[in-house]
């Protein structure tokens, strides 16, 4: 593992000295803990003095869907209290009589629910909370259902929404109570963050309303439109909290508090579900680029320049932690580290 190291600090570093982030945290491990790991560059390049360190805070942007939508989604679905394949409008008022009402939990959660394609909230919907959600939930659909595969954040946000409704929580009351607190992600929360946390957070890309780079709140406009909380995007976490998390999924004896989801969602969302549709995908995850689905290495990306992966076949998990937002939204710089990242650590 020792040249692996080294070939993944060299990899890492180089994504500082070529400015395609300013700094990065990272780490691989197994479910007994970490078994690598590092930190290189600059929380800000005006500040050389801010070091990227292992508690540094990461606006983990998309993540949002897996540590907040996706596991709450699972402890619902454990409960017995969300049915996979049932049309939504057969149990959810709020869509009854309109285009959403014929699509399902698990076609959200693969992104075949031919639902549009973007958020847009305030174009469309204005800025008012409560008119935004009636909105999403009225629209109307852009394709017939499990017709084809299409990313569109529409899909978390709209989970979060159920989520919502069938727990009688908010999305950011759920995450915490089901998932973060029982498995001790004690420093992962929804933002705004409060000061002490917004200081070793990592800034991600220039408000131009303020001509500062975002910090200590999320750089997604549609969850700052939402009060910083919704499915999309708004989660802020550091390295240590999603190891916790991804080390359960492995194996759930690691941690003595069982959060709401278990082994069993986590098998059901790391298979493949879109048939001979392409790309293929998991419930949320999805089998990382260049390899096959039958090599289970799953994989989670977040717009602001983090990464999760995991494996189940060969018990290991990995973490890139990014501020690639700092200086562009170009995704191809970062998206050649991240696949070699992947292949130093998994072949």
């Amino acid at each position: 593992m020792a040249d692996s190291t080294d070939r993944i600090k060299r990899l890492v570093g180089d994504g500082v000295r070529n400015k395609i982030y300013p700094g990065a945290v990272w780490a691989t491990g197994d479910a007994a803990g970490m078994t690598a790991g590092g930190t290189t560059g600059v929380l800000d390049p005006t500040e050389p003095d801010t070091r990227m360190r292992p508690d540094t805070v990461f606006d983990i942007a998309s993540l949002t869907k897996i540590v907040a939508v996706w596991a709450t989604i699972g402890a619902l679905w454990e409960d017995g209290r969300l049915p996979l394949d049932q049309p939504l409008g057969t149990f959810w008022p709020e869509v009854a009589g309109h285009p959403l009402s014929q699509i399902t939990a698990r076609q959200l959660l693969t992104h075949t629910a031919g639902i549009p394609l973007r958020a847009q909230l305030k174009n469309l919907y204005g800025t008012d909370p409560a008119a935004i959600r009636a909105g999403v939930l009225q629209e109307a659909l852009n394709r017939p259902p499990g017709e084809a595969v299409e990313y569109t954040d529409r899909a978390a946000l709209i989970l979060g929404y159920l989520a919502e409704h069938l727990s009688g929580e908010s999305l950011d009351q759920l995450a915490e109570s089901r998932v973060w607190h029982p498995l001790g992600m004690n420093q992962t929360r929804f933002g705004p963050l409060p000061h002490e946390l917004a200081a070793r957070c990592a800034p991600t890309e220039l408000d131009q309303d303020t001509s500062h780079h975002l910090k200590g709140v999320a750089h997604d406009f549609s969850a700052r439109l939402l009060g910083g909380v919704c499915g999309i995007a708004g989660t802020f976490s550091v390295l240590e909290d999603l190891a916790r998390f991804l080390r359960y999924m492995l194996d759930p004896s690691t941690t003595p508090t069982t959060p709401g989801f278990g082994p069993n969602w986590v098998e059901e969302s790391l298979t493949v579900h879109t048939g001979a549709l392409e790309p293929v995908r998991g419930l949320f995850w999805h089998p990382a680029p260049g390899t096959d689905p039958g090599d289970r290495i799953y994989v989670h990306y977040g717009f602001t320049g983090t990464g999760m992966w995991l494996s189940p076949k060969t018990g290991t998990w990995a973490v890139l932690l990014t501020n690639k937002l700092y200086y562009t939204r170009d995704r191809e710089p970062l998206t050649d580290i991240r696949n070699a990242f992947r292949y130093q650590i998994f072949g």
